[in-house]
């Protein structure tokens, strides 16, 4: 996707007769690969936001992203060398690291949960204490049957105390069928949005607010033997750019998002869009130290990573 120039022709026709002499002795960009985590979406608007200002281009970058046809794919791209870089979660993260792959968190997109237990009030669920005798969904064993227990230990209640089905990331089709009473793994910026429009009145429940920790939900990973590249540190002074314009005009930079990616000109990517910037990290670069302690220490009570290894060997702040 090409970086967009706000000026008009003539002006751009002056400026391109002006440059001429400076970008014949200008170095080549230094290419800059990242793997999304899934196709593009409101979640990467920093990464596009830029772009737009002309961040990455100040910084020297040529930054090529790329959707993975496989969202598992990413993390092990990148720990083969097939990538600069690639966005993951922070909760998978401990699990990637504990498998051994030689990955390490470097930036941030989204500091804060995105993640969402959800039911529809016309099941009747009001509550969490509601879900006991209930089907719950879920996608991902293991971590999301870990975060469920949690929140249902907030109310006194325990997995044996509902049925859990595994719905394959049909999360909205699984609720509206009413195959399960309540899912996990919804998005407060997305599917919960879409049972809104759709007028299904989503009862929404924060895992963060019933003993799940709370965790950024984009990160930016890199492979331990890149973190010594030096185009990273520019990558991220960048983003840091890219992000502060985002944040000063999310409207602003919907405009070309949506020029560069029309089959996200609808309804619920723009409602997506308008809701994620408080969500956004307004230092990417930023280590929250406790935070990254604190869920590491969670995974490793509840059994899911083997042994809590020290920081520096989960994320790093260059």
């Amino acid at each position: 996707m090409q970086r967009r120039q706000f000026i008009s022709t003539t002006a751009a026709a002056t400026a391109a007769t002006l440059a001429m002499p400076a970008l014949a002795q200008a170095a080549p960009a230094t290419r800059f690969t990242i793997i999304l985590d899934w196709f593009v979406n409101p979640d990467h608007a920093p990464l596009f936001a830029a772009r737009y200002c002309g961040a990455f281009a100040r910084a020297g970058l040529d930054v090529k992203l790329i959707a993975p046809t496989d969202p598992d794919l990413p993390p092990r791209l990148l720990a083969a060398g097939k990538a600069d870089a690639c966005l993951s979660y922070q909760p998978q993260l401990y699990l990637l690291v504990d498998q051994g792959l030689p990955v390490r968190r470097t930036g941030t997109l989204i500091d804060k949960p995105l993640n969402t237990l959800t039911a529809l009030r016309a099941s009747g669920i009001k509550t969490l204490s509601d879900l006991k005798g209930r089907r719950i969904g879920y996608s991902v064993a293991g971590m999301e049957t870990v975060q469920i227990g949690t929140m249902l230990k907030s109310v006194g209640l325990g997995l044996g105390d509902v049925t859990l089905v595994n719905i394959n990331f049909n999360l909205v089709t699984s609720l509206q069928s009413k195959e399960v009473d309540a899912v996990i793994g919804t998005f407060r910026t997305y599917e919960d949005i879409q049972l809104a429009q759709a007028g299904l009145d989503p009862v929404i429940f924060y895992p963060e607010q019933h003993g799940v920790p709370a965790a950024e939900e984009l990160i930016l990973l890199s492979a331990v033997a890149g973190l010594k590249n030096p185009a990273l540190p520019r990558f991220l002074a960048a983003l840091q750019e890219g992000m502060t314009a985002l944040l000063a005009d999310p409207a602003a930079m919907l405009t070309p998002f949506l020029k560069d990616n029309p089959s996200l000109n609808d309804k619920l990517d723009i409602a997506s869009w308008q809701a994620l910037p408080p969500y956004f990290a307004k230092h990417p670069a930023v280590l929250d130290t406790a935070r990254y302690l604190t869920y590491r220490d969670f995974l490793a009570q509840a059994g899911l990573i083997k042994t809590a290894l020290p920081l520096a060997d989960y994320a790093v702040q260059l």
